[in-house]
């Protein structure tokens, strides 16, 4: 960390005017933020938003800076986490003690070798949730990708992560309300007003979506506490966990840990899911050498842990889609000391945004950074990489925790659908991303299922 003398020698970030932000931002941030990126080229900016003049961090080696090397001054909180506290509250999504024991408590659940023990187990629930699309597929009848996919994932984790304790329709709700949690919040939190004294729209949607959320699961926390068992199941393990007092964790606690984990199990991987198959439909070659590699390495038979290993194509897609399409597009930080990055003085106080969506295609970094090119994570080039140059699931110790599972859920789901059937889109085109807290597709991305022919043996 700078010293005081550092503070004081250091330049100001280059201003990019209000007339050049606030308009689009509130309407486009994304397109805003690409567009100051691009012009940055690495070097830190400061938008001016009006009130809220946050700072964009880009260049990798500033990144790691803010997500590791200095984490601990950078945190979940400020202008942008707190109108989401409402919905998480403080634990696995906050900070300091309360954030640092629940990961110790979750962690167990998420490690590479306990995920591998469970890939059967994935396989099952991920066939089981794709074999509804069969009777739609058939008749030839039209599906919405984001519903189907979402259906799908939820289904997944609710299996493996949670026991099947929660039922389809209530993970549905839940999802839904958090889908409406994502847009609700988006003014607010472009704007820097975090106030609740000053009203806004999307509030009274925003108040009815986190009730519907606690309707599902406040109820099973109640439950699971009162009827505690040895379940490896996140409410299990959650109801029987106790705090550094050694106090048991309060139904409150349990409660933002299990929404939390709920959420971030479900929005990554669906959100994912649904970019890729317009992407697969404008991007032919990219779709047959797919297919081509799913029917080889899983055949005609069901998805199981030891196919995930021959998928490398189709995995190398999946880190393409996460570079162009990041689901958590933005990692907002609070400044709790004035620091220096690069010459550059970073006030306390403020707020800095480090984005995937604009890391993800610096020049220098990456060739052709705007075509979509999957070879590139099969390349020796990306061993070479800075380590900050790609961080769809973030870095440092604030890193998702369940990055291994969701994409291990995400390439079964793959190869589950396309060993079984071949998806067309209605439209021809990628729809443009709607203005959400995760970098979501545009709504209706209508598609037909046409079941895969395999000539029997003879």
């Amino acid at each position: 960390m700078s010293s005081v003398v550092d503070a004081a020698r250091a330049r100001k970030a280059r201003r990019i005017p209000v007339h050049r932000t606030l308009p689009r931002f509130v309407k486009d941030p994304f397109s805003v933020l690409k567009d100051v990126g691009r012009e940055a080229d690495g070097e830190i900016v400061r938008l001016d938003l009006g009130v809220f003049r946050p700072y964009l961090l880009t260049h990798p080696d500033h990144v790691q800076h803010v997500l590791r090397t200095n984490s601990d001054n950078y945190t979940r909180g400020g202008r942008f986490w707190r109108p989401l506290r409402g919905l998480f509250g403080d634990g696995i999504l906050g900070e300091g003690a309360s954030w640092e024991w629940s990961r110790r408590i979750l962690q167990p659940v998420f490690t590479a070798k306990y995920v591998e023990s469970l890939m059967d187990r994935i396989a099952v629930a991920v066939e089981d949730a794709v074999d509804d699309l069969a009777r739609v597929a058939t008749a030839g009848e039209t599906v919405d990708a984001a519903q189907e996919m979402s259906r799908i994932v939820s289904r997944t984790a609710v299996d493996v992560l949670f026991a099947g304790r929660i039922s389809a329709v209530d993970a549905k709700r839940v999802v839904d309300a958090v889908d409406t949690i994502g847009t609700s919040v988006v003014l607010r939190m472009s704007l820097g007003i975090t106030s609740m004294t000053v009203p806004l729209p999307g509030d009274r949607a925003f108040r009815q979506a986190v009730r519907t959320v606690d309707e599902v699961m406040t109820p099973l926390v109640r439950q699971a506490r009162s009827q505690p068992d040895d379940g490896d199941d996140i409410i299990s393990l959650l109801s029987r966990a106790h705090g550094p007092d050694g106090r048991e964790l309060t139904e409150r606690q349990v409660r933002d840990d299990l929404v939390s984990m709920f959420v971030t199990a479900n929005e990554t991987t669906s959100v994912m899911m649904t970019w890729l198959f317009p992407v697969l439909q404008a991007h032919p070659r990219i779709a047959v050498r797919v297919y081509d590699e799913v029917d080889r390495v899983v055949g005609g038979g069901p998805i199981r842990g030891a196919h995930v290993g021959g998928l490398r194509y189709t995995q190398a897609v999946l880190d393409e889609l996460l570079r162009l399409y990041p689901a958590a597009w933005v990692f907002p930080r609070h400044v709790l000391r004035t620091d220096v990055i690069d010459g550059v003085r970073i006030r306390g106080g403020s707020t800095v945004l480090v984005t995937p969506l604009v890391t993800h295609r610096l020049e220098r970094f990456w060739e052709r950074p705007e075509d979509f090119e999957p070879e590139r994570f099969l390349a020796e080039r990306h061993a070479r990489l800075h380590r900050y140059a790609y961080f769809p699931f973030g870095g440092g110790p604030h890193q998702c925790i369940g990055k291994y599972f969701f994409l291990v859920k995400a390439l079964m789901i793959v190869a589950s659908v396309l060993r079984r059937f071949r998806p067309r889109l209605l439209s021809t085109t990628i729809p443009e991303p709607v203005v959400a807290a995760s970098f979501r597709p545009g709504p209706g991305i209508a598609m037909t299922l046409t079941p895969v022919q395999r000539r029997l043996a003879a």
